[in-house]
Order: structure tokens, then C-alpha cells, then sequence
């Protein structure tokens, strides 16, 4: 009777709880000595990757600004219902299962160091959040970051929605503008007055999007590549003062991913500098070379 009482409790889990970290056993990378942070430069960017993500990126770097901050979660990130978020840095709710990583430097697979540098760099990153298989694929070359991830589940799964290619830019961050097609938006302005404190802005789908950081006249455009047809997309920009303008492309906003569904999705981002009066025209000059 009392073996029956100890094993009941991890019997009622398995049954409550399919597929979720039970279903796997956590991969544990061998990095070598204890590395909390990896940062790779190639040309003019820098990638800074935390363990305490699960090696999701923490920080962007353009000729050694840093363009993001690193107060804030990077990656791919699920919203259920009845649960809240998890994935990356979202751990309060349930860990995000990593199965498989793997360091590319200039074609070689690597065991990482806290500082790396070469002409190009790939993460192949394999995980797993409840029923979803995630494949994520970051890749720096030519100046450029490339970001890819593929979502896969067998069961249909209800959500309140997904993120994916969350970059939190920093706080200072003073402008946006956004193109579809061949239209392009009038620059709107990111401030930290009360009135649009954690306002979300843009909320519709676009081609590309590009912030302006007056400090350092640098600006990013960011633009997105790939995207399934199911679960829509919508690019959204929220204004946290003091904290960051953080992009995210939602998707599945409270609708159900279904069964047997495999989708991909994949974002570039590039960086320039100049005066702001010239940004617009640059940005846009830029996401047509993006393209």
C-alpha cells in the first residue's frame, strides 16, 4: 500500500501532464567550463546567447553598441491558456525542454568559448514546449542576423497566441517606420511620456520594420522572409519606457494550432548609421536589400 501512495502522484502527473517535460529528458550541452553568457562577433555584429535562456539570445550589438537590451526574453514563446507564457526566459510557469545544440564557426562545429569571433556563425538550437518540437536556427553573416524556427506538433493545441523574434531594442530607441509592399510608413515617434506608456504599436501585418537609435545614429531593420499561412502574423512594437520598445511577431492569437502541423517561420536583421533626418530613406533602402 504505501509503494502504491509513492508511486500514485508521478502516476496522476504522467496522465495530467502528456507530453510535457516528463516525455524527455533535459539535454545538458558540454560547453566546457561553466559559460553563463557566449558572445560571437562576425563583421559588425555581436550575439550574446545566456544560458539562463536556454541559449536564447540576450543582447544584439551594431559595431559595438549594444542596439537591444539585455532585460528582457529572446526567442520563440507559447501562451496557454489557463498557464501563461513559456519558452526562453520564461520560467516561472514550466521550463522549455532543450534536446540538441550545436555550434557552427566559420563551417566547424565547435565546442563554444565566452568570446568568439569568425565570418560566420550558426546555433542550431532543438527543443520542446508541451506538444510542440521547436528547431531554431540563428546564423551572423555578411553583417546580417538570421533567424529561423520551425514549429511542429502532432496533437491540436489550443493558445492564446505564440511570439516569435522577440528583440527588445533599448530604451532610447526614439523612432519606428514599417513597410508593406512598396509603401512605407511615416516615422512615428517612441517616447517615454506617461500617455503611451506600455502602448503597443504598429498591431497589423507588415513586410519589415526599422528603429532609429538617436544616441548612436543607428538604426535596425528587421524583415520577415518566411511565414506559413496558418496562424496569421502581426508585428507589434510595445513601449516599455525605461525598459525597452520591444518588437514581437505574434501569432495564433486565441486560436488552435492543429494537428500534424509543421510551419516556419524566418526573420533578417540588418543595421545601419546616419543622421536621422536621412534614416527613413536609408531603412527603406535597406529592407529592399533584405528582400
Amino acid at each position: 500500500m504505501s509503494s502504491f501512495r509513492l508511486f500514485l502522484p508521478a502516476l496522476l502527473l504522467a496522465l495530467v501532464l502528456p507530453g510535457l517535460v516528463l516525455a524527455k529528458t533535459p539535454f545538458k550541452p558540454n560547453l566546457g567550463p561553466d559559460l553563463p553568457t557566449i558572445t560571437v562577433t562576425c563583421g559588425e555584429v555581436t550575439l550574446l546567447l545566456r544560458q539562463a535562456s536556454q541559449w536564447t539570445p540576450g543582447r544584439l550589438d551594431f559595431r559595438g553598441q549594444p542596439m537591444t537590451t539585455e532585460r528582457s526574453a529572446y526567442g520563440t514563446v507559447f501562451s496557454f491558456p489557463g498557464v501563461g507564457f513559456i519558452g526562453t526566459g520564461h520560467l516561472e510557469n514550466e521550463p522549455e525542454v532543450l534536446t540538441s545544440l550545436t555550434f557552427i564557426l566559420d563551417g566547424q562545429s565547435v565546442t563554444p568559448t565566452a568570446a568568439m569571433r569568425g565570418d560566420r556563425f550558426r546555433l542550431e538550437r532543438k527543443s520542446r514546449i508541451r506538444n510542440f518540437d521547436l528547431t531554431c536556427v540563428i546564423e551572423i553573416h555578411d553583417n546580417r542576423l538570421y533567424e529561423t524556427t520551425t514549429v511542429h506538433t502532432e496533437q491540436e493545441q489550443p493558445l492564446k497566441l505564440v511570439y516569435h523574434f522577440m528583440h527588445a531594442w533599448v530604451p532610447t530607441v526614439s523612432a519606428y517606420l514599417a513597410g508593406t509592399g512598396d509603401a512605407v510608413t511615416t516615422p512615428e515617434a517612441l517616447t517615454d511620456a506617461q500617455e503611451v506608456a506600455r502602448k503597443m504599436y504598429i498591431n497589423e501585418k507588415v513586410d519589415w520594420i526599422s528603429v532609429y537609435e538617436p544616441k548612436s545614429q543607428q538604426y535596425g531593420v528587421s524583415r520577415l522572409l518566411e511565414a506559413p499561412e496558418k496562424g496569421e502574423h502581426i508585428s507589434k512594437i510595445w513601449n516599455v519606457p525605461g525598459t525597452y520598445r520591444k518588437y514581437y511577431l505574434t501569432c495564433f492569437s486565441d486560436d488552435s494550432v492543429p494537428a500534424g502541423f509543421t510551419g516556419t517561420w524566418k526573420m533578417i536583421t540588418s543595421f545601419g548609421a546616419t543622421a536621422e533626418a536621412q534614416w527613413p530613406s536609408a531603412a527603406a533602402k535597406l529592407a529592399g536589400e533584405l528582400k
